[in-house]
């Protein structure tokens, strides 16, 4: 058969490079015929039922059309949960190797699967996995007459959340019966959600004080409960059918003493997040070339929300419609750019856009840094100390390597923060510095979430822990190592290292060896 020649075939080509497994590539290259752009569009179309269920409702439904920075102001309740537990199952699971993995996955993603479908009920958007947390969000809308008709709404969610866990009390494992338990803080108040990155690879991501303050609330909650910060409590009406008693670390604790009548179900029902189908009417080469270009159009920009490495996976393994589960040796690391993201701040709104565009630009450069050395810059996440950024190395492509290829690329990233041209608030320059954390170990590298809905691939475990709390841990423009880290790097003698002795770490029942990560030699 004649090669793919043709213009119109042309204009698809490039972006199939990316979005097309290699052997259809190729065998559309080889045969471009009917039956073969057929089956490069019934992939497609399965690729972007996934894509879909991949980014958050406001990236689906809204595509971005440019590659400016966007971002706009929003009024609403956050909703940030943490799950307890998670990391005894994770060792009871390991040592079963990929029958464990798949266990594991059978728990946590229907853990997840219950607590998406509660959210979506309450009318909630989930914004992200965060390792085994989650990011909610219910925006105030023009159209609703009560100012704190969102707040009610999270706070119904998750009461039903909370309910819901008692499933997950006794889980049966080689080592005994384990149980999950859920910490949840929400916390209302004006943010920005901003697109940020490159049309190669973008984020959708929240800033400000209120991001902040709501993944504090949930740090000070109580497991099983669900914990309001006090200005959540201020936005609840007087006559609010909620009962609230003190939290001892802060805020409020909602008494679940609700019927289940009055409690309910849900609030009010979505639609499904899935697109319709394309129907093909027309199977001619003009007319599957057209659908084609159609399709496209659609995934590009929601391709740009995945690391490179990721969307590879998702494209070779769109028929199976899985990602198998498995246990990597992975070096795992935390950035988090100290202060920028937290200063957006609603009283200074004309300084938003510089602020947004700077967090941009780092997020790009960081991303190029750890691309470049064969890492992945997996997603802004959160914590309590603020927005930060987490990447691996070696969890699609195992190699012994990985911890030096990260310690090279967080040396880089400290470089790059240093000379970025910093924004300014009232007229003043920002100063933006970094911390990092580093570890080394086994992750728990899955699909999570809703096998047939929301979802993300992502990484879990201890070792994902250990690096954020380092990260906690590390003062300015400091790089916090584990002792797996630091003895990976001190076989090749290249890098300086320093002993800054034991800390305790949150979970953990004894001080951790602690080092410090100054150059490469």
């Amino acid at each position: 058969m004649a090669e793919l020649e043709s213009a119109e075939l042309k204009s698809i080509e490039r972006s199939l490079r990316e979005l097309a497994p290699a052997d259809l590539y190729a065998a559309l290259w080889v045969d471009p015929s009917a039956q073969t752009l057929g089956k490069v569009f019934d992939h497609l179309r399965t690729l972007q039922h996934v894509l879909i269920d991949y980014v958050p409702r406001d990236v689906s439904q809204r595509p971005p059309t440019r590659s400016q920075v966007h971002h706009r102001w929003c009024q609403g309740s956050l909703l940030f949960t943490d799950l307890a537990g998670f990391t005894p199952l994770f060792a009871a699971n390991a040592a079963a190797g990929q029958a464990g993995a798949e266990a594991l996955l059978t728990i946590i993603n229907n853990y997840f699967a219950q607590m998406v479908e509660l959210v979506s009920k309450a009318g909630g958007n989930l914004l992200e996995f965060t390792g085994d947390a989650m990011l909610v969000q219910f925006r105030h809308e023009a159209y609703q007459s009560d100012g704190d008709a969102e707040m009610t709404q999270a706070i119904y969610a998750g009461l039903r959340m909370q309910r819901a866990m008692a499933q997950f009390d006794n889980l049966e494992t080689a080592q005994g019966s384990l149980s999950l338990q859920m910490r949840l803080g929400i916390h209302p108040g004006p943010f920005v959600a901003a697109n940020i990155g490159t049309p190669m690879r973008r984020a959708h991501v929240l800033l400000g004080q209120t991001v902040l303050a709501a993944k504090q609330t949930e740090a000070a909650g109580v497991v099983g409960r669900v914990c309001l910060s006090q200005a959540g409590c201020d936005r609840l009406r007087v006559n609010s059918l909620l009962h609230l008693e003190p939290n001892l670390a802060g805020g409020s604790l909602v008494v679940d003493d609700l019927s289940t009548k009055t409690l309910g179900e849900y609030d009010l029902t979505l639609n499904r997040r899935r697109a319709a189908s394309s129907v093909l009417f027309d199977r001619s080469v003009p007319g599957l070339i057209q659908e084609i270009e159609a399709s496209l159009q659609t995934l590009e920009p929601l391709a740009s929300y995945l690391p490179r490495s990721v969307l590879q996976l998702l494209v070779n393994t769109a028929a199976a419609r899985r990602i198998p589960p498995a246990f990597p040796t992975a070096a795992v690391a935390f950035v988090n750019l100290i202060g920028l993201p937290e200063a957006v701040d609603a009283d200074y709104p004309d300084d938003t856009d510089g602020i947004v565009s700077c967090f941009s630009h780092a997020f790009a450069l960081i991303n190029g840094a750890v691309e470049r050395r064969r890492g992945i810059l997996q997603k802004v996440t959160y914590h309590s100390i603020g927005a930060d950024m987490l990447i691996h190395f070696g969890v699609l492509s195992p190699e012994t390597d990985a911890p030096q290829r990260a310690a090279e690329t967080l040396l880089a990233i400290r470089d790059l923060v240093d000379r970025l041209c910093l924004p300014t608030r009232q007229g003043q320059a920002l100063p933006i510095t970094c911390r990092m954390g580093l570890t080394y170990g086994q992750v728990f590298a899955a699909e999570i979430g809703e096998p047939r809905g929301r979802r993300e691939f992502n990484v879990l475990g201890d070792t994902v822990n250990t690096a954020a709390r380092l990260m906690s841990r590390a003062t300015h423009n400091q790089i916090l190592l584990d002792v797996a880290t630091y003895q990976a790097l001190a076989a090749e003698s290249t890098y300086d290292c320093r002993f800054l002795g034991s800390l305790a770490l949150k979970g953990k029942a004894v001080p951790q060896a602690v080092y410090s990560l100054t150059s490469r030699l």
